[in-house]
């Protein structure tokens, strides 16, 4: 009877202080140095505490921050504590997650809880997704600067982008292409970076264009290829087409190789060293021979074995 009365009370007061929250939005997109605020709204009730969580794809979730139902000032937790750039508001019905200057990172699912007594709500989470530079907003380009291009020669690669202003360092990458090879290897990372950026001319564009330089001096054979620029910036990679470096002025096809050359003449180094010893060996055979005949009385029949061996061996 006392577990029943107990179990039945217990009923009663999860039911009076049931708080149901509500979060407005499934997904929220969002670009670097944007204000982000998520909205958690919640029903009247009695409810200790409320907090936020956020779980990077892939990880598990982490405490952001804590803040009694009475008081103004949260609590925040691990890596967000003294992040000024999250802030928390909260009224009696609602309470919003303010993030400024938005970074990458922040980028995963954020959930709003309430614990009372021994129960905790959470809420359906909402996922804040970073969108990156609208596409209509830049253009990659990567040309050669060079008339001709003979062996010898020495050129300029240049990579131009145009796109948004953002905050943050520029990483460029230049890759290289060359015929026979299966993919593209790094040959240059944070090259010639001579951030040339020009902002646009038309009054209250956010867009600039900025160009990087990778110099190739006395060129041969092996740089002919094709080159890609690819530039990290903004959070994102951006790739260029690629351009082809050809050099004229030599029949590729007409060329030895340095290593087929040197096997050739190693193989015929070979035969006459071969030659040479034969002939010396045959020599010094017939000389003693001739002196063995000479100096040594022998029969008829060892006449003709002898003069059959020399026959032999001429």
């Amino acid at each position: 009877m006392v577990r029943l009365c107990s179990a039945l009370l217990l009923m009663f007061i999860t039911a009076v202080n049931l708080v149901l929250l509500t979060q407005i939005e499934n997904m929220k997109t969002f670009h670097l140095g944007d204000t982000i605020t998520l909205h958690c709204t919640f029903s009247s009730g009695h409810s200790s505490y409320f907090y936020w969580f956020k779980q990077a794809v892939g990880e598990s979730p982490q405490s952001i921050m804590s803040i009694y139902s009475h008081s103004i000032d949260p609590l925040l937790y691990g890596e967000f504590q003294g992040d000024q750039r999250f802030a928390i508001q909260k009224n009696s019905t609602s309470m919003m997650l303010t993030i400024s200057n938005a970074k990458l990172a922040d980028g995963g699912f954020y959930y709003c809880c309430t614990r009372s007594y021994e129960q905790i709500i959470f809420e359906n989470k909402i996922f804040l997704k970073y969108e990156g530079l609208p596409t209509t907003n830049r253009y990659f380009s990567l040309q050669l600067v060079s008339d001709s291009v003979q062996p010898g020669d020495s050129v300029t690669l240049q990579c131009t982008i145009v796109t948004e202003s953002c905050a943050g360092e520029h990483s460029v990458y230049w890759f290289k292409h060359g015929s026979g090879e299966s993919l593209p290897g790094v040959i240059y990372t944070n090259g010639n970076r001579s951030d040339k950026c020009e902002k646009s001319p038309e009054a209250g564009s956010p867009t600039r264009s900025c160009i990087y330089s990778l110099p190739k001096r006395n060129l041969n054979l092996s740089d002919a290829g094709t080159y890609y620029c690819a530039v990290a910036m903004c959070g994102e990679i951006l790739f260029g087409n690629g351009t082809k470096l050809e050099i004229t002025g030599i029949d590729q096809e007409n060329q030895s190789s340095p290593l087929v050359l040197g096997l050739a003449i190693s193989n015929i180094l070979c035969v006459i060293i071969i030659i040479i010893l034969i002939y010396v060996q045959k020599t010094r055979i017939q000389r003693n021979t001739h002196q063995w005949f000479s100096t040594t009385p022998h029969s008829e029949v060892q006449y003709q074995l002898y003069y059959y061996y020399i026959l032999l061996y001429e």
